[in-house]
């Protein structure tokens, strides 16, 4: 009796922690979903598709400030090696270079810190974005694995 009791406890937890872990990571890619969002309304100005919108990029920038926030605890050590569904996953180089990806979240969180109350026209948007899309695109070329 008290063996069944073990093993009920054990699979209750083991399922409780993999549910935590699909949590994690569905709020890490909702998290770089909004962030994507947010830069192609940015770009989509910047390309003349839709007019300039100051509220659009100062959302955009909150957004942006928030992942950084959170960037700490998105990819915990318990999410290393997941393949979730989606269109990407993080490369197991996020946990086996800490210290470059933590570079890369640093240099994003300047390029935003900067960015913001200096854009305030579209000729200001074009000029700063660039720096911003180039964080993003660095981080992803080396840390983000396209699922097949």
């Amino acid at each position: 009796m008290m063996r069944t009791v073990v093993v009920v406890g054990a699979l209750v937890l083991g399922i409780g922690a993999v549910a935590a872990q699909q949590d994690q990571v569905k709020q890490t890619q909702d998290m770089m979903k909004g962030n994507g969002k947010n830069a192609g309304a940015l770009a989509a100005m910047v390309k003349g598709e839709k007019p300039y919108d100051q509220a659009a990029v100062n959302a955009a920038l909150a957004q942006f400030e928030d992942t950084i926030k959170k960037f700490p605890t998105l990819f915990p050590d318990s999410t290393k090696g997941l393949k979730p569904e989606g269109d990407y996953f993080p490369s197991p180089k996020v946990w086996e270079d800490r210290a470059g990806f933590d570079e890369h979240i640093a240099s994003f969180a300047k390029a935003v810190a900067d960015a913001k109350g200096k854009i305030t026209d579209l000729d200001t948007l074009k000029a700063t974005l660039p720096t911003i899309g180039k964080q993003c695109g660095g981080c992803h070329e080396t840390y983000r694995v396209k699922n097949s």
